[in-house]
């Protein structure tokens, strides 16, 4: 079944800005979230629908993707799933989905006076490891062939002494006093409307539930040290700027044993001397080519990335005439399949003609005048 416009989903104008597709969603996850409406299987199915939609429109990125390449642009990108080297694949299920709607508004207790699916328990603090994007430039001859690259990125990792854990080795964490262990502290509010229960994270354990009485000295706590590791990325053929490839987990590390984030490689294709990109796969290359050539005809040698190949020309082609060399441009992404290379034929002319050179161009002018177009019929 052929997803619904992420635009029409939420009801909002291509050109909403971020306070309108917030706004937006949060009435649709009121809605239809699922504590809302437990005899509805139907609810479900929209308030994924929606955390999806807004997942994409929210972040500026997979936003621009989005409006660019429409779903295709930002498959998988959202959210898990099996995962293919650009995130392809995988959809959005309803645990995500909580946990987005979370993340962003605080749950559905702290709309609708608790007794939803999240009462009793809380989902603790986002210690997720912070996401690193790397820029990784490439030639016009390793997007046609493909390549691996060695990067060393910077990042926080998880600390040896302790192991991510923030205590020192052999002492123990204590549970909090404040909230119980709960990581989240409740307070209740009566008003004209009835009554409202407002759940936020603990002011003592910053959501964890448990306290560290004697932390790390290595890290100090955090449960990671500033450390240098060696990625090898693959890039697969056919890319192309504003293109990125996530590497899954192999950020920083999270604070005192969190997730780690992740690694985005943005890929920047740089300008080849001789090659010119359109339309994706397309290459563009000029040749020059004699006089004589293009008025009787012949074969041309013409550059492309993989060498040289021969270009049949009629006679009486004119300079600046396009031709097109099927499969010679650059191949198409997870596709097998490749562009074409468009050749212009530039009329070449001698900068410093010798005597003979200018006596037979002389008697070639006398000839050619008398066939030259009339400009007033072209």
């Amino acid at each position: 079944m052929d997803k619904r416009d992420y635009y029409e989903v939420l009801g909002v104008a291509k050109g909403a800005d971020d306070q309108e597709v917030r706004k937006a969603y949060r009435k649709l996850a009121m809605q239809f979230h699922p504590d809302r409406n437990p005899d509805d299987p139907g609810a479900e199915d929209k308030f994924k629908e929606a955390t999806e939609a807004y997942e994409v429109l929210k972040d500026e990125k997979k936003r621009q993707a989005y409006d660019q390449f429409g779903h295709a642009g930002v498959s998988g990108q959202g959210f898990g799933g099996a995962q293919g080297p650009f995130g392809q694949g995988g959809g959005i299920d309803m645990e995500e989905a909580l946990r987005a709607f979370m993340r962003d508004f605080g749950g559905f207790e702290s709309f609708f006076g608790g007794g939803g699916r999240g009462a009793g328990r809380h989902s603790g603090p986002d210690r997720t490891g912070r996401d690193l994007r790397v820029r990784l430039k490439l030639t016009l001859e390793e997007v046609a062939k493909g390549v691996t690259r060695t990067l060393k990125i910077k990042k926080k990792t998880a600390c040896d002494t302790c192991h991510g854990t923030g205590q020192k080795p052999g002492s123990q964490s204590s549970r909090c006093e404040t909230c119980q262990g709960h990581g989240e502290v409740r307070q209740v509010r009566r008003t004209l409307l009835g009554q409202f229960v407002e759940q936020r994270v603990c002011p003592s354990c910053h959501g964890e539930g448990s306290v560290i009485q004697d932390p790390c000295t290595e890290c100090r706590g955090e449960g990671r040290v500033n450390g240098v590791e060696t990625l090898d990325v693959k890039v697969p053929v056919g890319v192309s700027t504003g293109d990125y490839i996530p590497l899954r987990g192999l950020g920083e590390a999270g604070l005192r044993g969190g997730p780690k984030g992740d690694v985005i490689v943005l890929i920047e294709v740089e300008e080849h001397k001789l090659f010119e990109r359109v339309q994706k796969n397309d290459l563009y290359v000029e040749v020059p080519v004699s006089f004589s050539t293009l008025s009787l005809g012949g074969k041309v040698s013409v550059p492309t990335l993989e060498g040289k190949a021969l270009l049949k020309i009629p006679a009486g082609t004119q300079t600046h005439e396009l031709f097109r060399l099927r499969g010679k441009g650059l191949p198409v992404l997870n596709s097998g399949r490749h562009g074409n290379l468009i050749v212009r034929l530039v009329g070449w002319t001698s900068p410093n003609p010798d005597k003979k050179e200018q006596g037979l161009l002389r008697e070639l002018e006398k000839i050619q005048e008398l066939k030259l177009p009339d400009p007033k019929r072209g």
